[in-house]
């Protein structure tokens, strides 16, 4: 059973009980039944006899944590990463890959089933590698002054406090083989105290990172900070609050994607998982079935995703997007790119978009990529522009099921359901849907 919500918090009851665990959620936890109510329980896979430490009791719902397994599952893992457990970036390393995705995948097919006039069915899963995939990181900076120690590394689960990160397997080695001597660095710094958090990321020519510092930082620091980036091949920005990033040693930034150079911003939005990006948009642009005289939507294009490649294809092309910053980037990219049928119009897209000189426009094609939000306040207009096809790419499975149904009561037929595996190991649901006109 899925659970998209967020419940009420009451006392702990620290009641114990033993379970038979029947399911996995998205979240990584084991399903069970219990009196009669859904049983959530961390740390338990499906087919596993549990003792469990009741947490929270509600009327509809328990939560537990499992204390003990006293069969274990044959798609239980050894966790690879020594902070699992404690660190908030993953839930599911200590369940097989497979079991990760089916999971999802039924999740998925379970919600937009739901008001569906027919089950609706996962066809196909986009994945990459299940480790080493993430090009991207921030990592928390905290001085503790009892310690006399500066901590780096991600949010503990439900919690502000950092785990310090001695490893990371889900980061792309370049990133992970970065994270104990940037830590040694940094901890001589004399602006050591005054350190907000580093940013790393792995572009296709090289590695960067952006660091926010609370306070000016020293000569004999920035100069410290420069040898270091000389020495790992890092291109290097420091961030003091303002809108401006300072370069100290780097170069423009790019990705390539179906044939194309997409340069950015180190602070711009790029997909963390780059293989499963590249499957995506190919993905993505052959359910359009794009022609040369097609003309395409694409809403939400961030700095052109979608919109750069599929300008390869087609007549014409827009794309809207609410981060002015986003769009000249992608503007840039499109001169970069020698796409003169492409362009970019800044808009936020949850207010009215009706008098937008783009709207009136004959799209026969639509993409849409939006944040967990979804596209409440576009979908409409998406109805009155009637196209042909409609692919919705989705980070939230229950905006999304909510959105389909504007299209299916407007006579959209729901064609093809994709689940990507943006993040293998965490709890994140990503999915992209094909609608067709009936």
């Amino acid at each position: 059973m899925a659970q998209f919500y967020a419940a009420k918090q009451r006392p702990t009851t620290k009641q114990r009980i033993a379970v038979t665990v029947d399911e996995l959620d998205p979240f990584g936890q084991g399903v069970a039944r219990y009196q009669g109510k859904t049983l959530f329980i961390s740390g338990a896979l499906p087919g596993e006899q549990a003792e469990v430490t009741l947490l929270e009791d509600k009327r509809q719902f328990a939560r537990g944590k499992a204390i003990k397994i006293a069969q274990p599952s044959p798609q239980r893992e050894i966790p690879r990463c020594r902070h699992f457990g404690v660190c908030g970036g993953c839930q599911q390393q200590h369940a097989a890959v497979a079991l990760q995705e089916s999971s999802k995948a039924h999740a998925l097919s379970r919600l937009l089933s739901r008001d569906a006039a027919s089950p609706v069915a996962v066809e196909e899963i986009i994945r990459g590698n299940s480790w080493g995939y993430r090009r991207r990181a921030r990592l928390g900076l905290q001085w503790q002054p009892k310690q006399q120690r500066l901590v780096m590394g991600f949010r503990q689960a439900a919690s502000h406090a950092l785990v310090p990160l001695q490893q990371c397997p889900v980061l792309v080695p370049e990133l992970e083989a970065l994270l104990q001597p940037l830590h040694h660095c940094l901890s001589a710094l004399q602006g050591v105290r005054r350190l907000g958090h580093a940013e790393l990321v792995l572009a296709d020519n090289g590695p960067l990172m952006v660091l926010r510092h609370l306070d000016a930082l020293s000569a004999r620091d920035r100069a410290d900070l420069e040898r270091f980036s000389h020495q790992h091949s890092l291109m290097l920005y420091l961030a003091d609050g303002s809108d401006e990033l300072q370069a100290i040693n780097s170069s423009m930034p790019y990705y390539r994607s179906q044939d194309l150079t997409l340069t950015f911003s180190p602070q711009d939005f790029i997909q963390v998982n780059d293989r499963v990006n590249q499957q995506m948009v190919a993905t993505a642009l052959a359910w359009l079935d794009l022609q040369p005289d097609d003309s395409l939507l694409d809403l939400f294009c961030g700095m052109g995703n979608f919109t750069l490649p599929a300008g390869k294809s087609v007549q014409n092309v827009v794309g809207v997007e609410g981060v002015a910053a986003l769009v000249k980037q992608a503007e840039y990219n499109a001169a970069l790119n020698n796409l003169s049928n492409v362009r970019f119009f800044q808009h936020n897209l949850e207010e009215d978009v009706s008098r937008q000189p783009w709207a009136a426009q004959g799209f026969n094609k639509v993409l849409l990529d939006p944040a967990r939000a979804g596209a409440a306040g576009v979908m409409s207009h998406i109805v009155k522009l009637a196209p042909e096809r409609v692919v919705y790419v989705s980070c939230n499975p229950v905006t999304l099921a909510r959105d389909s149904q504007v299209l299916l009561s407007a006579g959209y037929h729901l064609e093809r359901v994709a689940m990507l595996d943006m993040f293998p190991h965490t709890s994140h649901l990503e999915s992209m849907v094909l609608f067709s006109k009936t």
